[in-house]
């Protein structure tokens, strides 16, 4: 089905319109002293690891690149601008019955974030990661040049080599991206497990039979692991609202089967970012009474968190009171599943850090390579989300529980996420992340190290 010419119309104009954002950036680009080093001016971040206050120089402001430039419906794809939220991408496409291949959970996620630095949900056992579904990137490269790269042709290494560069290489301006069919509702099943090998067996199964169009979990304890299965459904009984009141993570222990439609459920974990927010003292009813749908939001949270950060108001006030020290673990491993229950016995004796969150991801394509994060396109993996603070032993130095984390994540054959602090010395680092293709795409699209180094930038924190 050929797209109306009203939409065709639409479509060029947003193209001319982006284009004429893009001159101004690189005119912004012209105007900074040669060599100076470059970075984003972004308002919001998702990411969990300490940065180096920059003086502000050499910041592109890329904030006008926050636009869905189409939605074509016959070829089930979207067209977007790199600073596009999910949160109004999912909105520009459910009205055409359609949604990204995989949706992150947190509404203030950019496409371009997702794919520079990888993104998971539920749909990933069928889907792989957002990068798996573009099927081409304009990105502005570190030596300013604008090029289009794909799959095949001349920049398919940057295209392949993009995933897991956190920017250090470029940054994406467009993308286009595959989309999906929905239907109105999704029908959750919570199915209680008591064994983690039992568990693990169970999603591997779910993931192999085809019946479920989202799986994921959530282990509460040793012997209190739920599988989740989501359906898509044309009717639904009835709806449950997880939006203000009422708190999904602990609906799972409460209902064994739910509905939500199709936007709520791809939300789900937003409103209260996972369990993070009960950290904030929000899950009580008459502070959400109080705060209302529109702060109970993962961004709200997290610009708290931040204030924490540069503050440290609760830490001082918890030396105070003599509290032992706590280390922030806060980390998205994937694990082979056939060594996934290894691993959540290490989490849960050594680290001792709960609610964790279960979601099976696997390549979508066997015969593709992302050199900078290689999983084995055969084996389903497990990613494993745990966030909070553990008390550790005084004079454990800094980061002995996420280091502890890494070691065993490369001892199963796991890859971990690079969004939040990392510890690897940096042999180890390059060994893990593939430096001699790093070092290659960074020889021709950022000859001048305008940008910061991905060692640099995830390890070093500048």
């Amino acid at each position: 089905m050929a797209r109306s010419s009203r939409n065709a119309v639409n479509h060029r104009s947003s193209l001319a319109e982006h284009d004429a954002r893009v001159a101004r950036l690189r005119q912004q680009l012209g105007t900074l002293p040669p060599g100076a080093p470059v970075r984003l001016a972004k308002r919001t971040s998702n990411l969990f690891r300490p940065r180096t206050a920059g003086d502000g120089l050499g910041a592109l402001d890329v904030s006008g690149f926050t636009h869905v430039l189409d939605v074509d419906p016959a070829s089930r794809t979207a067209e977007v601008e790199g600073m596009v939220t999910y949160e109004r991408l999912v909105d520009a496409t459910l009205p055409h019955g359609l949604m990204p291949l995989v949706v992150p959970q947190l509404k203030t996620i950019t496409l371009g974030g997702a794919v520079t630095g990888l993104g998971i949900e539920s749909s990933s056992f069928r889907n792989g990661m957002p990068h798996e579904s573009v099927r081409e990137m304009e990105i502005l490269t570190g030596s300013g040049e604008i090029v289009v790269a794909r799959p095949e042709g001349e920049h398919a290494a940057l295209f392949h080599g993009f995933p897991n560069s956190y920017g250090t290489l470029g940054y994406a301006l467009r993308l286009r991206i595959e989309l999906e069919p929905v239907r109105p509702y999704v029908r959750l099943r919570h199915v209680r497990h008591r064994d983690p090998d039992e568990y693990f067996a169970a999603l591997a199964a779910a993931c192999r039979d085809g019946a479920a169009d989202f799986v994921d979990g959530t282990v509460f304890g040793p012997d209190e692991l739920y599988l989740t299965l989501g359906t898509f459904t044309d009717h639904a009984p009835a709806t449950s609202d997880y939006t203000w009141l009422n708190i999904y993570y602990r609906s799972i222990r409460d209902r064994a089967e739910d509905h939500l439609t199709v936007r709520d459920y791809l939300w789900r974990w937003d409103t209260d970012w996972f369990w993070c927010s009960r950290a904030l003292g929000v899950q009580h009813k008459p502070v959400r009474l109080l705060l209302g749908r529109r702060l109970l939001r993962s961004d709200v949270y997290w610009k708290v968190v931040a204030f924490e950060r540069r503050h440290r108001i609760v830490s001082r006030l918890e030396r105070g009171f003599g509290r032992p020290p706590a280390e922030p673990v806060v980390q998205d491993v994937e694990i082979p599943v056939d060594r996934a229950a290894e691993f959540l016995d290490v989490l849960q004796r050594d680290v001792g850090i709960s609610p964790v969150w279960i979601c099976p991801v696997r390549q979508r394509h066997a015969g593709t390579r992302w050199p900078l994060y290689q999983l084995d396109p055969e084996t389903l993996y497990v990613n494993f989300g745990f966030w909070g603070t553990v008390p550790v032993p005084e004079g454990d130095p800094p980061g002995t529980l996420n280091r502890l984390v890494e070691r065993t994540v490369t001892e199963l054959g796991g890859r971990k996420s690079l969004y939040s602090e990392s510890f690897y010395d940096e042999a180890e680092f390059w060994r893990l992340y593939n430096g001699s293709a790093y070092r290659g795409l960074k020889r021709r699209y950022d000859p001048g190290d305008r940008l910061l180094d991905l060692y640099a930038k995830c390890v070093e924190a500048r």
